[in-house]
């Protein structure tokens, strides 16, 4: 996941962690799909040209990749199981080069190149996000591993009942099943490299 503040001229800035400002507009890249977060004072400049770079990410990737733009106090769907963790921040990649025990075995191995993605950990998501879909658990059992994974992830450890709490809340989300599975599959990567 990549995260960008968008400038007045169109310019993304690569940041961390969003602090969800009502005068910014940020692009939150997580690969199958595009968010773009429009505070409510964003100026209609930024959020048009935010709206292009969104459109030309989208183009360099497979037609299943989506734009999903999400206004400030109406988030929904998918944004609402990563936002915590958006607020939090990402866990900066410390390590350098290619982790040598991948072999991608995707054709869009080069298509992810050209787009600016690592492809190891596109690949090992797809990989396993593909994997957990086969395995046909029910859409419950998905809203709870998501919910455990966020909380261990921000919090550490986290009691049954804000695992509840927070099962509730992703099942009220209207995330698809392949949506929740991607992002057990991102969240369950990010925690191997959280340190």
């Amino acid at each position: 996941m990549l995260i960008y503040s968008v400038t007045e001229n169109g310019a993304l800035r690569k940041i961390n962690k969003l602090d969800f400002n009502e005068n910014k507009v940020f692009l939150i890249d997580d690969f199958k799909i595009v968010y773009l977060w429009f505070g409510k004072n964003s100026s209609k400049k930024k959020k048009n040209l935010s709206v292009k770079r969104a459109e030309k990410l989208k183009d360099g990737r497979e037609k299943s990749t989506k734009i999903q733009i999400v206004n400030q106090n109406q988030e929904y769907g998918s944004f609402l199981a990563i936002k915590d963790i958006l607020k939090k921040g990402l866990i900066q990649d410390t390590s350098n080069g290619r982790r040598p025990e991948l072999k991608i075995k995707f054709d869009d191995a080069i298509e992810l190149i050209e787009a600016g993605i690592d492809p190891d950990f596109e690949a090992e998501i797809t990989i396993s996000a593909h994997k957990l879909a086969q395995k046909n658990h029910s859409y419950e059992d998905l809203c709870r591993t998501l919910a455990i994974l966020k909380m261990s992830f921000l919090k550490g450890e986290a009691s049954e009942s804000e695992i509840k709490t927070k099962t509730e809340e992703i099942y009220k989300s209207s995330s698809t099943y392949d949506e929740l599975c991607w992002l057990i599959a991102e969240l369950s990567k990010l925690l191997v490299k959280k340190p």
